[in-house]
C-alpha cells in the first residue's frame, strides 16, 4: 500500500569567513556586527566555532523558489552589516592563506566545551559547510533513505568543492575541508542502520557514558536531524555562488523523492558498502569533477559528466514536481564552468603569470570570493 508522500521541505544552512576588505585576511566579527545582524535575522543567524566564523539557516522551505527568497535575503544582509565594518563574507571551505592557528574560538559554553574535549584537532577547524535538510516526517523512512542516499553524496561533494588551498599552498585537493573535519570523531559516512530504534540506541550508549549530551555531536556526512524531521546532508563545502548552493539543495531534495518514489513500487537503491562508497568519496576531495567517478553496477570509472546525466534522468520526474528543475539543470552549468576550487585555481595562476607576488596572487583569490559571494545578491 502506498504511504503519504513526505513534505520533502527544504533547509539550507551555510557558514561564511569575515574578511577585512583592506587586507583580505580573516577578522574575528565585531560584536556589534554580531548583535545588528542577530537583530536583523531573527533567529536565522549565530555565530560559530571560530570568531570569524557566522552562520546562517534559512526558514524551512516549502520549494527551492522560497529557499531562494530566503538565501538571498541572508546572504545580503551579513553582507550589507559586514560592510559597516569593513569586512566582507565569503563562502568558501577554507580561507585561501590565513593560519587556524591565529584564530581565537568563539567563547561560549558550547565551543569552550568543544576545545577541552576535542583539543588540538579542533583548533584547526578553520572550515566552513553547507548543510542541506530535507524533511521526511517518519523517522523510519528518514533511515531507510539515509542508507541509500549516501552513494550520492560524492556526486553532491564534487560539484561542491571550494576549499583547493590551505595556509598558502595548494594542496593539489580541490576539498580540503574534509581532510581537517575527519579528524574530528563520529564523521565520515553514516554507518548502514536498520530502523530509528538502533540509531537512537547507538547515541543513547554514549549519552549516557557522558561522552556525548545528544546527536548534534554525531558529525556525519548524512545523518538523521536531531532537531527536525528531516534527514541532514553535510557533506557539501559551502558554494561561493548562490546557484550552486541551490543547484545542490535541489539535487538532495530530488534525489530523495526519487528514493523515495521507488519504495512505492516496493523497489530500492542497491545498498553499498561505505568501502566502496569511500573511494568515490575520496576522488571528489581529490578532483572534483575533473576525474571520474566508481560506476559500481558497471564497474568502471564513468566521466563526471555522464554521471550527471544518469543522475538528472533518474530524478527528471521529481524534480518536475517538485519545481527545481531549473536548479537541477544548473549542474550542467557548474560542469562547463568549473567548481569553485578550478575557479580559484584559475585565478590564482592568471596572477602568477601576470607577474603579481604569491602573497598578492592569493589575496586576488581572496578578492573574487568577496565577488561571486555578491555577483548574485
Amino acid at each position: 500500500m502506498a504511504s503519504t508522500e513526505p513534505a520533502f521541505s527544504l533547509g539550507i544552512e551555510e557558514e561564511y569567513l569575515l574578511v577585512d576588505r583592506d587586507s583580505l585576511d580573516l577578522s574575528p566579527a565585531p560584536e556589534a556586527l554580531m548583535e545588528r545582524c542577530t537583530a536583523a535575522l531573527e533567529g536565522q543567524f549565530s555565530p560559530e566555532f571560530l570568531e570569524c566564523q557566522v552562520e546562517i539557516g534559512t526558514k524551512v522551505c516549502r520549494d527551492i523558489g522560497e529557499a531562494r527568497e530566503d538565501l538571498k535575503r541572508l546572504r545580503a544582509t551579513v553582507a550589507q552589516e559586514a560592510a559597516a565594518f569593513n569586512l566582507a563574507p565569503i563562502a568558501a571551505s577554507c580561507h585561501p592563506f590565513s593560519d587556524w592557528r591565529d584564530q581565537q574560538h568563539t567563547r561560549k559554553q558550547r565551543y569552550d566545551s568543544l576545545r577541552d574535549d576535542l583539543a588540538g584537532v579542533v583548533r584547526r577547524l578553520l572550515i566552513c559547510g553547507n548543510h542541506v535538510h530535507i524533511g521526511i516526517d517518519d523517522r523510519d523512512r528518514r533511515v531507510d533513505l539515509i542508507n541509500q542516499l549516501k552513494y550520492f553524496l560524492p556526486h553532491l561533494l564534487a560539484l561542491s568543492c571550494s576549499s583547493p588551498f590551505w595556509q598558502g599552498e595548494d594542496t593539489g585537493l580541490s576539498c580540503y575541508r574534509l581532510t581537517v573535519f575527519d579528524n574530528l570523531p563520529r564523521t565520515g559516512l553514516p554507518p548502514r542502520l536498520e530502523a530509528w530504534g538502533e540509531f537512537e540506541r547507538s547515541v543513547s550508549a554514549l549519552v549516557e557514558l557522558d561522552l556525548i549530551e545528544d546527536a548534534t555531536k554525531i558529525w556525519w556526512d548524512l545523518r538523521p536531524s536531531h532537531k527536525f524531521p528531516t534527514i541532514e546532508s553535510r557533506i557539501c563545502d559551502v558554494s561561493p555562488r548562490m546557484e550552486t548552493a541551490l543547484t545542490l539543495a535541489a539535487l538532495t531534495q530530488s534525489l530523495t523523492r526519487m528514493l523515495w518514489r521507488l519504495s512505492q513500487k516496493n523497489q530500492r537503491w542497491r545498498i553499498y558498502d561505505n568501502f566502496l562508497i569511500s573511494e568515490n568519496r575520496w576522488r571528489a576531495q581529490r578532483y572534483g569533477i575533473d576525474e571520474g567517478l566508481i560506476d559500481f553496477g558497471a564497474n568502471t570509472i564513468q566521466p563526471f559528466s555522464d554521471s550527471i546525466d544518469d543522475i538528472l534522468d533518474l530524478i527528471a520526474e521529481d524534480a518536475g514536481i517538485l519545481g527545481c528543475t531549473r536548479e537541477v539543470e544548473h549542474s550542467r552549468t557548474i560542469l562547463r564552468d568549473g567548481t569553485s576550487a578550478n575557479r580559484q585555481r584559475a585565478v590564482h595562476r592568471g596572477a602568477v603569470e601576470a607577474g603579481q607576488s604569491r602573497d598578492d596572487a592569493l589575496r586576488a583569490v581572496v578578492q573574487h570570493l568577496i565577488e561571486e559571494y555578491h555577483a548574485d545578491l
